[in-house]
């Protein structure tokens, strides 16, 4: 197993932070290359940009500590558990923090790449909101 963990300092409230990623259909918005999702009771179907689906089971989705986790399903992982994390250390200061385990080793690193730049978007998206006055 392999396990790619990056982390990012938003100058957001932690629940500003949270919105952005708690619900499962709003991947399309911050992960890149996703571009549709359906959401099933605890299932969800990502469609990347090349047109394969990836099916996924939603793991936790606790607004108490702003964890947000989930596995891919395909038969491409042997295992696979991706979690986000936001974590309040202050009141416009949160540390969101996106961990990826997976078996075969590679597989972590190509989702890895794609956590990095989701966590740009989830601050993108925090900061939007915060302008806002959400």
């Amino acid at each position: 197993m392999a396990t790619v963990r990056f982390e990012r300092r938003i100058a957001a409230p932690v629940n500003t932070v949270w919105s952005v990623f708690c619900d499962p259909a709003s991947i399309v918005q911050w992960f890149p290359g996703v571009t549709g999702v359906t959401v099933d009771g605890s299932q969800r179907v990502i469609t990347l940009r090349s047109g394969i689906q990836m099916p996924e089971e939603i793991l936790t989705v606790d607004p108490l500590i702003h964890r947000f986790q989930y596995r891919v399903t395909s038969a491409l992982y042997r295992m696979h558990l991706g979690t986000i994390d936001a974590i309040e250390l202050g009141p416009v200061d949160t540390l969101c923090i996106y961990s990826t385990t997976a078996e075969p080793h590679v597989m972590a690193l190509v989702i890895g790449g794609g956590t990095y730049g989701a966590l740009k978007e989830i601050e993108r998206l925090a900061l939007e909101l915060v302008d806002q006055g959400v």
